[in-house]
């Protein structure tokens, strides 16, 4: 059976990816300066101004200086926008005592549990978790490619070897199947910024030469695959000054680029107490080490939370038919070996460290170099192929 997916990413320059990296710098800096603290704090941005807001408790930065390194370095050194121009306004405040409360004093820690009962969940919320034999980084084949088309975009620009492109951009690609099994790329949409002198048709050949060709594999592409290069046939205006942007609204392109469900909780500018992003980087763990460990092709998890308590309320576990066991007792292993309390999540990922500002753009899975990317549990899991 043919069947076609189309995931898309953006570039860092793209204004809902200027509010995440900001927001995630911030945390990173709190981070810094105390491990425990605790921030949600978003970013939203419009023509020449940007506005950072939300909670902070446990340690204190230099929002405005954050956020005008981080605009620089994206590269918005001209126009309304520019890093040493555009108008900051800050409304950060503490933290809410009576969140705080529900972190502090789980449920569990009321009723004389141990040291990880301690830290509750920073919020309700249901949260996913995907893996699959797809690609090598266990990732859908359609959200790889446009994240790499993405970050090709970004080089090439930063590198000068499209020396006209400007930060603002969005991929798109559409994967054709046979089955399960990737077969082609059917379609690629790149929408780029650029210099207002340059032409359509040198953007279109330089895209497709330097951008599409160098990250789409040459044996998935064909005669019959269209490509769709800035199709508007003008992308000068960019970036906050051309459209608004807002942390936390690029959720499906920060996780799985659509193939999986998505509980609706973002990630950036939040400390790894909400489970909005702890728990969500957790599930990921675990099927990728389910997967790589040969429990199943294919695997999505769901986890839920109540706010204020450590436990999650509910495990729930789909492998799509591929799975060695019942997908009721594959839940029953993750239960049993995964401790998903909080605080063991923040412990064994190792979550209290400054590393969050490298997941804000280009999707925050599939990539190395994060915690929740490993697979070292991978080998313990096998036992439970015993008797299969």
């Amino acid at each position: 059976m043919r069947r076609f997916f189309t995931s898309e990413s953006v570039t860092e320059g793209h204004p809902d990816k200027v509010c995440d990296r900001i927001a995630d710098e911030i945390l990173d800096e709190l981070l810094r300066k105390n491990p425990c603290a605790r921030s949600a704090v978003e970013c939203c941005a419009a023509y020449n101004t940007l506005l950072i807001m939300g909670e902070v408790s446990g340690a204190e930065a230099d929002y405005e200086k954050i956020a005008r390194k981080v605009i620089r370095e994206i590269g918005y050194d001209f126009g309304d926008f520019a890093y040493d121009r555009c108008k900051i306004i800050s409304l950060v405040h503490g933290q809410s005592a009576d969140i705080a409360l529900g972190v502090d004093a789980s449920a569990e820690r009321k009723a004389g549990g141990g040291a990880d009962d301690e830290i509750g969940a920073g919020d309700q919320g249901l949260m996913f978790g995907y893996a699959c034999r797809e690609t090598e980084e266990s990732m859908p084949l359609p959200i790889k490619l446009a994240h790499r088309l993405a970050e090709r975009l970004t080089h090439v620009r930063k590198e000068g070897i499209l020396s006209y492109l400007r930060p603002d951009g969005k991929t798109q690609v559409t994967v054709e199947y046979d089955g399960k099994t990737p077969v082609r790329v059917d379609a690629v949409v790149v929408s780029t910024q650029h210099d207002e002198d340059v032409s359509q048709e040198t953007i279109a050949r330089d895209i497709r030469r330097h951008v599409v060709e160098a990250v789409v594999p040459e044996e998935l592409l064909d005669a019959e695959t269209k490509y769709f290069i800035n199709p508007t046939g003008k992308f000068v205006i960019g970036g906050p000054e051309g459209d608004s942007g807002l942390t936390g609204r690029k959720i499906v392109v920060d996780t799985y680029g659509g193939r999986c469900a998505h509980g609706g909780g973002s990630f950036s500018g939040k400390d790894p107490t909400k489970v909005d992003r702890s728990a969500t980087y957790m599930a990921r763990y675990i099927c990728k080490n389910i997967v790589a460990a040969g429990l199943a092709d294919e695997i999505e998890i769901q986890l839920a939370y109540a706010i204020g308590v450590a436990h999650p309320v509910s495990v729930f576990v789909d492998t799509f038919g591929t799975g060695k066991l019942p997908d009721d007792e594959l839940a029953a292993v993750v239960a049993k070996e995964f401790d998903l309390r909080p605080a063991a999540i923040i412990r064994s990922l190792r979550l209290r460290r400054p590393l969050y500002a490298g997941t804000a753009a280009y999707g925050h899975f599939g990539r190395d170099g994060f915690p929740w990317e490993e697979t070292d549990r991978a080998e313990s899991l096998k036992k439970y192929l015993n008797g299969v």
